[in-house]
Parts: structure tokens; sequence; C-alpha cells
């Protein structure tokens, strides 16, 4: 059985409940972990652990907040006064664990799904999806860290072209894959709002709803968006559903034929605003 998960953001209890809940097998079961495994909750390192010690029956992509703790780690972000990352940071292993979250991956087509952290402009669709996801996560791998961390911080290109080149074409990438939630139809991104989705500001759409998205015939599933709550369409799923403000961890089962979604309560880590 095959499981989307969303963002965990710390909180490793939670995701031990919601194991348990839908009986995780890892000799029979895959889960995806919908990007934003550590960070605000309170045992981000826990969280790492279990889902390293799953192997290849877990899949992570990589959210913002998992980027900023391999910026802060890198010196090239200071840490946020909400941030719950230390018992990474201070870890004797710390060089292990970041190493793992730097071949993780940035996007995920599988059993039909497009996987990812926060979303996709209008002008992408599946094959170029995949392909600028697969060129930011060999140069997470294979770049000095500091070096290219530092440059892939940054609110600009804020529009997407496809003459985007270099490093402004992989910024452009990692802000729409980890950060976008509102976008115009020319493929600008608005980077500030983290209202829900009938809060747009003028000009801009959920980018799930932008007209001609390209990748409108691909089910898609993501999270990031936690005022949305639970969005589950039949070819759409957000599943961030705020663990972490005290919301609920959510999953849901996508196997042929059936769609099931599994909740469990969690504890309030952090407060909104």
């Amino acid at each position: 059985m095959n499981y989307l998960v969303g963002d965990l953001q710390g909180c490793a209890s939670a995701l031990e409940r919601l194991l348990a809940e839908i009986g995780f097998s890892p000799s029979r079961d895959r889960l995806y972990v919908l990007g934003d495994l550590v960070n605000r909750g309170p045992d981000s390192l826990g969280v790492l652990r279990r889902l390293r010690d799953l192997g290849d029956a877990a899949t992570c992509v990589l959210g913002n907040h998992d980027w900023h703790l391999l910026a802060a780690a890198a010196g090239v972000r200071p840490k946020h006064r909400n941030d719950t990352l230390d018992d990474i940071l201070d870890a004797p292993d710390r060089e292990a664990w970041l190493d793992w979250l730097r071949h993780r991956r940035m996007a995920v087509h599988e059993h039909g799904w497009l996987m990812l952290h926060a979303g996709v402009v209008p002008q992408w669709d599946l094959a170029t999806t995949l392909a600028l996801a697969a060129a930011l996560e060999q140069q997470l791998r294979d770049a000095p860290p500091r070096e290219f961390l530092a440059a892939m911080f940054g609110n600009q290109p804020l529009r997407w072209r496809d003459s985007l080149t270099g490093d402004e074409r992989l910024r452009f990438t990692l802000n729409t894959l980890t950060r976008i939630r509102f976008v115009a139809a020319d493929g600008t991104l608005e980077l500030t709002s983290k209202d829900g989705a009938d809060a747009a500001p003028a000009g801009y759409t959920p980018w799930f709803d932008a007209p001609s998205r390209k990748t409108a015939g691909t089910p898609l599933a993501f999270g990031h968006w936690s005022t949305l709550g639970l969005v589950d369409r039949a070819d759409l799923l957000g599943l961030d559903t705020g663990c972490v403000w005290g919301g609920k961890l959510s999953a849901a089962r996508i196997d042929a034929g059936r769609r099931e979604i599994v909740q469990v309560e969690c504890d309030q880590a952090q407060r909104p605003g």
C-alpha cells in the first residue's frame, strides 16, 4: 500500500501515531513524505531517524524548512527564533544527517502521482517539472554546500522564462517547488501571502487553479500550505493540515481504485504568527 504524508516539521510522535494507525509495514508498504521533514516541532532529529530507518520504504522530498536547515548548517542563513533545529545541528553525526538530506528528492512521479512540496507554475508540464527538479537535486548533492546554498536564497527572478540559466534557473526552481502558493498566469510568483486560497492577492490565483496549467492532467500531491486545510480532489491532494500548529497529520492512500484519508491528532508545538 502506498501512502502520501503531509508536513511533519519535527513532530516525531505524530509520525509514530500515524504509522501505527495505518498499520505501516516496511516490507509491504511505501511512504512518500511531501517535504518539511524538520523544524518548529520538538523532535526533528527523531523524524529523520525514523524515516532513515524505514530505508527504501520511505521516499522524502525536501521542503523550504529542510533547505533552511541545510543553509543554516552551512552558515549562509541565520537561525530563526522559532527554529527547533539544534538537535540536528549539535549532533555529533550532524554531517551524516546533512548528507542524507542532500540526497533526498525534489519531485517524484510514481503510482501516477506527481509529488512535491509546494507546487508548480502553469508553464511547466510533468516532464519539465521533473527535469528541473533533477537538475536542482544534482547540484545540491555535488556542488560545494556553502557557495551553492548562498546562491539559492532570494526572491529573484519572480517570473518563469524558458531562457533562465545558471543560478537564476535553479533559484526559481527552488522557490517554486518549495514556496509557491499564489501565481500569475504568466508564471510570476507571489511569495509573501500565507493566507488561504480565497485570499489571493489581486492578479494571482492559487497555483493549482491557474488557467492553462500544463500539469492539470497529472494527479498532483503537495504540502506546504496549512491554511488550505485538507485538499482532496480527484487529481489533487493537499496534505499539510497544520500538525505543528496543533492540527492533524494527514496521509492519503493512493492505491489504484482506492482513495483513503487517514488523520491523527497532533500536539501543538507552535502558535501561528
